[in-house]
């Protein structure tokens, strides 16, 4: 049996000296794979470096809808950045409007070259929506994105939602939020996902799941996700382990090697 961590930030400065460990810790709770997600531009050079040095981590590359420091993504450029043979996606991107006020034009801009770049190129979309679902569905809808699809990551949103994600061709990623007792309406949803969109992950340094809620989250975590995703469909660990990790591989259309 083993699980993949399909959203996790291990380039963090949190992670930097411990990698092997974690590594190791990954191993020993059956988790095989990671792909970390791209939050800046600035921190692609140590996420695409990390990659490349381990064979079980992947990466997308993109700009978090929360960043408004720092360089701006062109299209070509993300384009471009999807050549890399570890990287296999595009995002995380999306909108957030939960902390950010004001006139967010420029969210919607930078979610739209997001989406663009991920049509040329062919690679799947990792999104992040918060307190934003309506114009989320609506960008994602108005620029086809249902032509690459992707998934629709550490998800808190309601069922009709998730109707809509699938509806695109979307999967549906859930984090150590569904471990939470009070998340009773989130884990009613992970019981409808159909198990061929299902995901897990960590969203790693954020969101460690029960028992370890409050403390810094890491990748041998998302066994945790699992068991309670099994306990929630009365299904074996086993079970959503082989669904959801042959899930991650068709998605993000990359060869899975025996382990």
């Amino acid at each position: 049996m083993l699980l993949v961590d399909s959203h996790c930030h291990l380039d963090f400065p949190d992670f930097a000296s411990e990698i092997p460990q974690l590594l190791e810790n990954m191993r020993t709770q059956g988790v095989g794979w990671g792909l970390c997600a791209g939050v800046t531009l600035e921190a692609l050079p140590s996420l695409l470096a990390l990659v490349s040095a381990h064979e079980n981590l992947y990466a997308a590359v993109g700009v978090h809808p929360d960043h408004q420091e720092g360089r701006e993504p062109g299209e070509d450029e993300l384009v471009e950045l999807t050549r890399h043979p570890k990287v296999v996606a595009i995002g995380e991107t999306g909108l957030d409007y939960y902390r950010l006020e004001g006139d967010l034009e420029w969210q919607r801009q930078r979610f739209r070259c997001h989406i663009r770049a991920a049509r040329r190129a062919a690679k799947p979309l990792i999104i992040h929506t918060r307190s934003a679902a309506a114009d989320t569905l609506a960008i994602l809808k108005e620029e086809g994105a249902d032509a690459v699809g992707g998934v629709f990551h550490c998800f808190t949103e309601s069922m009709e939602v998730a109707r809509q994600a699938l509806d695109l061709g979307f999967h549906v990623s859930f984090s150590g939020i569904v471990t939470f007792k009070n998340a009773v309406d989130l884990k009613e949803v992970a019981r409808q996902i159909p198990l061929d969109r299902l995901l897990v992950e960590t969203d790693c340094p954020y969101l460690a799941p029960a028992p370890h809620r409050g403390k810094r989250n890491e990748p041998a975590y998302v066994r945790h996700v699992a068991e309670e995703i099994a306990r929630l469909r009365e299904m074996e660990l086993e079970e959503v382990a082989e669904a959801t990790t042959s899930n991650f591989f068709r998605l993000f259309n990359i060869p899975r090697e025996t382990k």
